[in-house]
């Protein structure tokens, strides 16, 4: 019994759960304590914040196909090890700039006219986004190809693996802001970055060694080398007929009897076809994507991401302006956490019973009845949504009401100025002007929406887990890393269009609008999904089999139709 406790925790998938989670806990430190970061560097403002975000979702938007290829034609040691270094590397520059600018910020304002400080703004911002692009590639070699070779040909266990995957996401999401929140609030923002820092150094050395060793323990990954070398000459041959074969060597010396003129015009071939790949790599990696036999089940995890219904800044700013404080919303939080988890547990359990595409259709009829209350609480009480008031009343009213009323608090106050209120508990907006204070905002609209947010991560994440086997089963080896980097391009778009919409409509009274086309920007994306389904299983859709028939019929009619 402890030899076979020892072998799990000596095994290959274990250390691959502590490198994923040793990663995701550095990166959600991260990306909570930068915006952090920025909008205390740039006077409690969202602007530094808003760009960063910007720039991250369209660096990923155009450079995710580019990405992806760059992981198809590399050993897979060498992408983990050079994208994990690029990552941590990157993090803890990052860091070290921020503490000089929090430092020397004062002196920074004064030199150039504050030209060097927004020199330092823009280092920040773009050494943040190459951290980012590399934890795209991290993400797309272990969660998409390395997890895939470790399970090997047992589909359960590849199932398992995922929902594990998930559930220390689910985690760290929550634990991993909350000690860096700790240690910035009761230290100094100076001493978060010196935290951070020093965690990316000891976190990239670990999982660096644990990548060795899961390299080590699962020989197959270095099968990986020869089919690329291979594919690279069939891509070679079919393209680019001049450039450099692995047989470089042997030609070399039978080329050295040709002349110089013909080898000139060789080159110069090359220096274009170089210029030109990232933009034919791109292409075919979106035509690919679209050839892709689960091409509509991808497409409808992307809709999901066009939606304000989650715990981002949109919704918790939302709920401040209903009136509930940090603790409720901290609470929800982790309730959200739990119900996440749940649905990784019931991916498994639906899977072994059902199948793999039956799965993704209960999970996606879970979600939709769930987001139904979020819905149904735009028109309950409480709801302040009121069409007739233009998208920019706040705004306007901001502009030329605040020296008359200054007590009143709006919305762009509490995400501009209502951080160290945030930070030392006191988040309900509040009116000293007694003869102007509003009448409690009934909670019955905002608590079914968050009751319908809440439920609808179970379907969410077991949805979620669906496409994500999918994707691992049915794409070919050669093609997984260009494929999941078109996915995550597909993602980051729809997101980037679901923060534009709040951007066109962000006073509160329209947010119930929002609510709407969210629920129906899901119900578009279920819809795809069933698409895919019915076209996978055909007749045998709703008919009732045994768990082992349902799962080859429903890994197998994907993959015959993309030879797999």
């Amino acid at each position: 019994h402890l030899g076979s406790v020892v072998a799990y925790f000596t095994s290959a998938k274990f250390l691959l759960y502590l490198g994923h989670a040793l990663s995701t806990w550095g990166d959600r430190m991260w990306h909570f304590a930068v915006s952090v970061f920025l909008v205390e560097l740039y006077g409690n403002s969202l602007l530094l914040t808003a760009v960063y975000g910007l720039v991250v979702a369209g660096s990923v938007l155009l450079l995710g196909a580019i990405i992806g290829d760059w992981v198809d034609k590399n050993s897979r040691l060498k992408v983990a090890q050079t994208s994990l270094v690029v990552q941590n590397a990157s993090v803890i520059l990052c860091g070290i700039i921020l503490m000089i600018i929090f430092l020397f910020k004062t002196q920074l304002l004064t030199l150039y006219h504050g030209w060097l400080l927004t020199l330092c703004y823009i280092l920040v911002i773009t050494i943040a986004n190459i951290a980012n692009l590399a934890s795209t590639a991290t993400a797309i070699t272990i969660q998409r190809d390395w997890i895939v070779v470790v399970a090997g040909e047992d589909r359960s266990k590849l199932a398992d693996m995922n929902a594990t995957i998930r559930r220390i996401d689910q985690l760290t999401n929550i634990l991993a802001p909350m000690a860096v929140g700790q240690i910035m609030t009761y230290g100094s923002p100076m001493i978060g970055c010196g935290f951070i820092s020093g965690w990316n150094l000891m976190s990239m050395c670990v999982e660096y060694l644990l990548l060795w060793k899961v390299y080590q323990k699962t020989p197959t990954l270095a099968l990986k080398s020869a089919k690329v070398e291979e594919s690279e000459l069939k891509q070679l041959n079919a393209k680019k007929e001049s450039d450099v074969r692995p047989a470089e060597g042997v030609q070399l010396i039978l080329e050295k009897d040709v002349t110089c003129f013909e080898a000139q015009p060789e080159k110069e071939v090359s220096c274009a076809a170089r210029v030109a790949e990232p933009f034919i790599t791109f292409r075919d990696g979106w035509v690919a994507y679209y050839n892709q036999p689960v091409f509509l089940a991808g497409m409808g995890l992307a809709f999901l991401y066009m939606t304000v219904l989650g715990f981002d800044c949109i919704t918790t700013g939302y709920a401040y302006t209903q009136g509930l404080s940090g603790s409720v919303l901290s609470l929800l939080m982790g309730a959200s956490a739990v119900t996440g988890i749940m649905g990784t547990v019931a991916f498994t359990w639906l899977r072994r019973k059902c199948g793999l595409i039956r799965t993704g259709l209960i999970s996606g009829v879970a979600q939709l009845a769930c987001l139904v209350l979020c819905a149904i609480s735009v028109f309950m009480p409480g709801s302040p949504m009121d069409l007739t008031v233009s998208p920019f009343a706040d705004i306007s009213a901001r502009l030329f009401e605040s020296e008359t009323l200054p007590n009143i608090v709006s919305p762009e106050d509490i995400f501009a100025t209502g951080m160290p209120d945030m930070l030392n508990g006191s988040t309900t907006p509040t009116n000293n002007n007694p003869e102007m204070s509003p009448d409690p905002v009934p909670l019955v609209s905002v608590s079914l929406l968050f009751a319908g947010v809440i439920a609808a991560r179970v379907g969410l994440w077991s949805f979620d887990l669906t496409v994500t086997q999918l994707l691992q089963e049915n794409v070919v080896e050669s093609e997984r890393g260009i494929i999941n980097g078109v996915q995550n391009s597909m993602n980051y778009l729809l997101d980037l269009l679901h923060f534009i919409m709040v951007i066109l409509a962000p006073n509160p009274e329209a947010f119930g609008l929002l609510v709407l086309i969210s629920v129906s920007f899901v119900a578009i994306g279920h819809t795809m999904y069933f698409r895919f389904a019915q076209k996978s299983l055909g007749k045998q859709l709703f008919v009732c089999c045994t768990p082992d028939s349902q799962t080859v019929s429903d890994s197998s009619s994907p993959g015959n139709t993309s030879t797999v």
